[in-house]
């Protein structure tokens, strides 16, 4: 584990390393969640798998302690700080996928161009955050948008936060369960073991 530095105060990264990687995959967590997520669980392995070196990244304001998440200005910032250093070290001179869980899958594509990654991984991107009363529906369809590289959406089918539509950048795998991924860990695995090696394979 490293703590790093960021403008937010200090970040934590749980390092999976391989020998001989052919890539990096750096996943955050969700916001009321941390790393050991079932899904980052499942993709973690899937990478390692796959000869992929992987990073989990726990925001600052988790290692502070606070449940609710930081502003997205605040998240993206030391998500940048974070990705940086670690590619400036121990991630050093691999191609990189960045991502992660719902919340941590929002920060990794709107920071896409600042890390330089070759893909994106979003595990239960959540695409319409719910309702609030005599307020019209949202969609995050523009964050999932705006990334040119590769993306893969792994989406429970029962998601009560939508399912985002493929393009073709964009492949959507469709598993068991709801936003929280636990129903079929398996099925998450095999999906991120799938696309993974072509991610980086395709990548500049």
């Amino acid at each position: 584990m490293l703590e790093i530095d960021t403008p937010h105060g200090p970040a934590r990264a749980y390092l999976h390393p391989v020998d001989q990687p052919r890539g990096a995959l750096v996943l955050g967590h969700g916001a009321g969640g941390g790393v050991q997520a079932p899904d980052l669980v499942a993709a973690t392995m899937a990478a390692k798998e796959d000869g992929f070196s992987v990073a989990l990244v726990e925001q600052p304001y988790r290692v502070a302690g606070r449940r609710s998440p930081a502003p997205a200005k605040q998240l993206d910032a030391a998500w940048i700080a974070v990705v940086t250093r670690l590619k400036a070290k121990e991630l050093a001179e691999l191609q990189l996928v960045a991502g992660g869980r719902s919340l941590g899958a929002r920060v990794a594509c709107r920071t896409v161009d600042a890390t330089g990654a070759v893909a994106v991984l979003c595990l239960a991107f959540p695409l319409e955050p719910p309702r609030r009363a005599g307020k019209p529906a949202q969609s995050r369809l523009a964050e999932l948008e705006a990334v040119t590289v590769p993306v893969l959406v792994v989406q429970g089918e029962r998601d009560p936060f939508g399912m985002p539509p493929s393009s073709p950048t964009r492949e959507v795998a469709k598993v068991p369960g709801d936003h929280g991924l636990k129903a079929d860990p398996a099925a998450v695995e095999a999906a991120v073991k799938a696309w993974l090696p072509r991610s980086v394979d395709r990548g500049p």
